[in-house]
């Protein structure tokens, strides 16, 4: 298939496969991977994929979507952050010493930070220091 004259409806090809395409050889103006899609500020939008991309021998490949059925990225909302920054919190903080590092920690391995598994020093940089306790008024 060189995909230059073909029909991209999304119909299989009979077989219950989709077409397949070698790496450039898709029909750029019809379709699009994921990512090709989010640079163009687009989503799939719930469609399936009509093909699918293959490079290096067929070890790797992408999804193909439908551009005219794609429908814009939904802008970021507050409470989106917040659930992405506590869901990223709960990765990234030591349950034993409260340390929220920059990077994801290994919880289910360790179990905590490093430091606290076997006393290997962390770069100060690498933090944020736990949060203090309150000040209760007397």
């Amino acid at each position: 298939m060189d995909g230059q004259d073909e029909d991209l409806t999304g119909v299989d090809l009979g077989d219950g496969t989709l077409p397949v395409y070698r790496w450039r050889q898709a029909g750029r103006e019809k379709l699009a991977t994921r990512r090709q899609l989010r640079e163009m500020g687009l989503r799939p939008g719930g469609q399936e994929p009509v093909a699918r991309i293959e490079c290096r021998g067929g070890r790797r490949f992408a999804w193909l979507y439908r551009l005219d059925l794609a429908r814009p990225i939904r802008p970021m909302t507050l409470a989106k952050e917040a659930a992405l920054d506590a869901a990223m919190a709960a990765r990234q903080t030591c349950p034993r010493c409260a340390r929220r590092y920059f990077h994801c920690i290994p919880l289910r391995s360790l179990g905590s930070c490093l430091e606290c598994h076997d006393g290997t020093p962390a770069d100060p940089t690498s933090y944020t220091a736990p949060p203090t306790p309150a000040l209760r008024a007397a």
